[in-house]
């Protein structure tokens, strides 16, 4: 769950890390007065859960309160990658010398904790990775020591400040490490981290992510700071994602969710970590037209993954299923084949006319392929693609059978 910019300065100020002054407002009367007590150059920022939105017109700045009112007026109308801007937040106008960056994530490769850093921030730093790989500074933690004060220091080594700075940079590394992992974070970021003309380091923008899967134990301490557990989503979920949630909420073994409704005609259950993305892509390339998308994986049970076949069975429009997944090693086959024929047994289906793909192996496959034969399920082992099995279901679709 990615937290607003607002939301996560509550957390950095918490942490004693300097942020400017500033309020959330959701009119332009609001801002006017607020820019009125700030009595100085003002910055108003969309508070939404879209990337680069200084680019789009979600920043912009105002020299006194007549002009913040008339700027709040027309940002509060704005909508920024399908967010509609309801709120914003306003803040004092610092004077800026330079811009840093400082973040915590996770390393995908090593499986552990990664701090950067760069004397290049306030803009992507993907772009300055690509761009200038030598300014970034990265070093991996190991969850069970944390981070040591000597490699934050050795860190903001790499940030050139000046004068007795390099001890504040590391003592604002430090809480980031530490709320970084006591809000189970997946990724929590400043940038920029700003030097101001006074020669003082604060918070101008942060960025902090936490794990969905952890949300449940952090609903508590969230609360302190009136944050709720919620869907980051341009639009309202619509009631099949809903209910797709839930069905994925009430049992906690596996996954079977993660649903985004299409207005397609091939439904889907799909298990492959990031190949999931690629299979609805390859399935886009050779022309079909997905119902949704979803990922079915973890072990999930046999009454899991019968709830969301259902569901997916049944949503209007849907004329065929394919369940692609790559090869398992933390999944059952034979659970995923038994909940889909559970699934359409349950339905009143005919099993073996209606259009069914299955492409699974790893644990247990043979007993899937077992059953799948024994209800005259078409199905293809590893020796077929996951891409091959997007152009097969497409061309089942098309030919309806």
């Amino acid at each position: 769950m990615r937290l607003y910019e607002f939301e996560s300065k509550k957390i950095l100020s918490s942490y004693s890390i300097p942020v400017p002054k500033g309020r959330v407002v959701t009119s332009s009367q609001e801002a006017r007065i607020f820019a009125q007590e700030i009595g100085g150059p003002i910055a108003l920022k969309a508070q939404v859960l879209a990337t680069g939105r200084g680019k789009m017109g979600g920043v912009r700045f105002a020299e006194s309160p007549q002009e913040a009112e008339q700027v709040a007026q027309e940002m509060l109308k704005a909508e920024i990658q399908g967010y509609a801007v309801k709120s914003l937040l306003v803040e004092e106008r610092l004077d800026i010398e330079r811009e840093l960056y400082v973040g915590c994530t996770y390393d995908d490769v090593k499986k552990t904790p990664l701090i950067i850093c760069s004397s290049l921030g306030g803009v992507d730093i993907n772009e300055v990775s690509r761009k200038h790989p030598e300014k970034i500074h990265k070093s991996s933690i190991s969850s069970f020591m944390g981070l040591q004060p000597y490699k934050a220091w050795e860190l903001v080594q790499n940030l050139d400040l000046p004068a007795k700075l390099p001890w504040a940079a590391q003592a604002i590394l430090l809480k980031l490490w530490g709320f970084f992992s006591q809000f189970d974070a997946i990724l929590a970021e400043i940038n920029p981290l700003v030097l101001t003309s006074r020669g003082e380091l604060a918070a101008l923008d942060a960025h902090i992510e936490i794990e969905d899967d952890a949300l449940f134990r952090q609903k508590e301490r969230l609360g302190r700071f009136q944050i709720e557990e919620r869907e980051d989503k341009a639009r309202p979920p619509t009631p099949f994602e809903i209910e797709a949630a839930q069905i994925d909420k009430a049992d906690y073994r596996g996954v079977a969710g993660r649903v985004i409704q299409f207005d397609g005609n091939l439904g889907l259950l799909i298990g492959a970590g990031g190949g999931s993305l690629t299979t609805f892509d390859a399935i886009l390339r050779y022309g079909g037209k997905p119902a949704n998308y979803c990922e079915v994986g973890g072990n999930a049970p046999v009454s899991k993954i019968c709830k969301l076949a259902k569901l997916v069975l049944s949503k209007p429009g849907v004329e065929g299923i394919a369940v692609i997944t790559n090869v398992y090693s933390n999944s059952r086959v034979d659970f995923v084949a038994r909940g889909l024929i559970k699934a359409m047994v349950e339905l009143g289906m005919d099993l073996k006319s209606y259009p069914v793909l299955f492409r699974s192996a790893g644990a247990f496959e043979e007993e899937g392929y077992a059953i799948l034969r024994k209800y005259g399920i078409r199905y293809y082992d590893r020796s077929v693609s996951m891409d091959e099995a997007a152009g097969l279901a497409v061309e089942m679709i098309k030919k309806g059978s």
